[in-house]
């Protein structure tokens, strides 16, 4: 009977752990390549003026989940939307990259409610820390892990803009390249949500790196609701104190995904200008994705920045003419000066890569956008908005 009853253990173990290599060396890899997509696309030749004048621009997009995957980021990848090479690739100059905590099964736009989450099992299949798998806020310092490894890794080919001082020295570094200019990498988080209900976790988060925190994700937390959760909501007491909090910390406040009341309520109590870092304009797109354009007029009105996002429900469409025609639509609305970019990049969507973003520089050319604008755009305001806003550093 003993024998049996270790032979049966004995299986059982063999059955777990071919079950785990299976989740981690088969299930994890095709989750991110079938849910990170790309544009299928003819090669985007850009025209030599157009190619001339995109080398020019610094850029920045606002919102890339590449932290959430098992892939190097110092590596070249042939599926999902981010890696150094590719950034290089694309001239792009600053990237913020946000971490993913949770997110419910069945994820849609319309009500979503928080009593499951995906990321633990994506967690366990990719061979993240145990101290991860029972806790969103391990789950955002482990990505801010992954981060720092990849800068320090980088021999200077990535550089850290946690400050106004860093963001100095990298734009220094890039004037000053002789060869391949450095990327400036930033850190947020997608929902507060790792907070846990602890106030205090905010100085973790700050100390860990990150310097945006949104507010909200797919579903309503202790903060208040999402525009994709049951009750929609606004601000909580709670959410009130983490609003004052994060201003005092000098961390920006990310709009995306939270729910319009939220983000009216955000816009009262708040002395800082917040941004949304990735979606789209509700009178250009109408999809539950959107907020409405008297909403983002306040955004901007306050001084915020509205990041352009590449994916379909946020764009009505993926191509780069679709995002030009995003982007002209908000310089239109709030003007050039509060428009940026917010790819959504690697965060479950299907778009263009980083390799491919001069193809929008040459799609705003196309449209008659100005130059000036432009700049702004692709790049300007974000880096105008960093100076001013980032904690100043020594």
């Amino acid at each position: 009977m003993a024998r049996i009853l270790k032979v049966t253990v004995t299986l059982a173990l063999l059955a777990l752990l071919i079950g785990y290599a299976g989740l981690r060396l088969i299930a994890a890899p095709m989750a991110d390549r079938s849910m990170n997509k790309q544009v299928d696309h003819r090669p985007y030749r850009l025209s030599a003026d157009s190619e001339t004048f995109h080398r020019s621009l610094l850029v920045m997009d606002w919102h890339a989940d590449t932290l959430l995957w098992n892939r190097s980021l110092l590596a070249r990848h042939d599926y999902g939307h981010v890696d150094l090479p590719r950034l290089r690739e694309g001239n792009m100059g600053l990237q913020m990259f946000t971490t993913v905590t949770k997110t419910p099964r069945g994820q849609n736009l319309h009500a979503n409610d928080a009593s499951s989450d995906n990321i633990t099992l994506l967690a366990v299949g990719q061979g993240w820390p145990v101290r991860t798998w029972n806790s969103l806020l391990e789950r955002a310092l482990y990505q801010a892990e992954k981060l720092d490894d990849a800068v320090n890794r980088s021999g200077g080919a990535m550089m850290w803009v946690r400050t106004q001082a860093e963001l100095a020295a990298f734009l220094e570094a890039r004037d000053t390249a002789k060869r391949l200019a450095p990327v400036g990498a930033l850190l947020g988080t997608e929902g507060a949500h790792p907070l846990e209900g602890a106030i205090a976790n905010i100085d973790r988060l700050y100390d860990a790196g990150f310097r945006m925190v949104g507010l909200l994700h797919f579903f309503d937390n202790r903060l208040g609701g999402s525009l994709h959760g049951e009750a929609k909501g606004g601000l909580t007491d709670f959410g009130k104190q983490v609003v004052q909090r994060l201003e005092e910390k000098e961390i920006i406040i990310d709009l995306a995904h939270s729910s319009e009341q939220v983000a009216w309520d955000t816009l009262e109590i708040a002395v800082r200008p917040t941004v949304v870092s990735h979606t789209g304009f509700r009178g250009h797109c109408d999809t539950p994705r959107n907020f409405p354009d008297d909403l983002m007029q306040a955004i901007a009105a306050k001084g915020g920045l509205i990041a352009v996002g590449f994916w379909d429900s946020a764009a009505c469409g993926d191509t780069p003419d679709d995002i030009a025609a995003s982007i002209a639509y908000g310089i239109t609305l709030v003007g050039a000066d509060h428009i940026a970019l917010g790819s959504d990049w690697d965060g479950t969507v299907k778009a263009i890569t980083a390799s491919d973003i001069g193809a929008i520089t040459e799609a705003l050319v196309t449209r008659g956008i100005s130059e000036d604008s432009i700049r702004k755009v692709m790049g300007g305001n974000s880096v105008r908005f960093l100076s001013e806003w980032l904690p100043k550093g020594e």
